[in-house]
């Protein structure tokens, strides 16, 4: 489902469900299990996520969407998954040492909030990126909508996430939300070299730096609050879930 491997002041964690990488209860508590370790040792400057499947993260899983969809108590059910992804990326996002998502694939839904949430970005320039939720009636309810509008502006996030569009890397590079692009045949060999980089620099300083950094961007947080309460509407619009129904049937035929 996901190793890690260390490599000097580096952790590389690469996700490995396929065919995807989905992510479920399981994939999510192991992912809060590698960054625990990444966080406690110390000699770690940099966590460096990739995948070795054909996609970074295509998001949420399908089987558990649709098991949730078809009982009455499930829509209570996912907001509590997405909660712990909530939760889960800002431990990422707040950890004292540099997060690098490399995406080779697909990275779209709950698999782009994951690389958002991450300090730095590569991506493939063929790979596809987007928060596609509102193509179903939902929102992107992990983050989504507060760090994508942090990184790349109100208007951008306007344009992406209310039109759930997908775009390139290399496209994504332009719009600021991944910092370099580069071919797939390239994409490991420049992901490492530029990890190395950063591992070369003291854990401390960088705990420092991403504080400073964080403090010049403060939030009340109340959007991730909004996040969850228009989830949970719109996991009761009977439109929204119609849309569900129909890609998750379309999906499994």
């Amino acid at each position: 489902m996901l190793s890690t491997e260390i490599k000097g002041r580096m952790m590389v964690l690469t996700l490995s469900r396929p065919p995807v990488n989905a992510l479920n209860e399981d994939l999510i508590e192991r992912l809060n299990e590698a960054i625990h370790r990444a966080i406690a040792n110390e000699m770690i400057s940099v966590l460096h996520i990739r995948s070795d499947q054909k996609a970074f993260s295509a998001g949420a899983d399908l089987a558990l969407m649709q098991s949730c969809f078809a009982t009455p108590e499930g829509p209570d059910f996912m907001i509590a998954v997405v909660r712990r992804m909530q939760a889960l990326f800002a431990r990422i996002e707040r950890a004292p040492l540099v997060t690098f998502a490399e995406i080779g694939g697909a990275a779209v839904g709950g698999g782009l909030e994951l690389a958002l949430a991450c300090d730095l970005r590569i991506a493939a320039v063929e790979a596809k990126l987007g928060l596609t939720e509102a193509r179903l009636g939902l929102l992107p309810g992990a983050g989504g909508t507060q760090r994508l509008t942090r990184l790349c502006g109100r208007g951008l996030a306007n344009r992406l996430i209310l039109g759930g569009e997908v775009v390139t890397g290399a496209d994504a590079r332009d719009l600021g939300i991944v910092q370099w692009a580069c071919s797939r045949a390239q994409l490991a060999d420049r992901a490492r070299e530029i990890v190395a980089q950063y591992a070369s620099i003291p854990r401390a300083a960088l705990a420092e730096i991403k504080t400073c950094l964080a403090s010049a961007d403060d939030r009340d947080h109340h959007g991730y609050e909004a996040e969850i309460g228009g989830t949970r509407r719109l996991y009761d619009n009977p439109e929204s879930r119609q849309r569900v129904a129909d890609f998750l049937n379309k999906t499994a035929a």
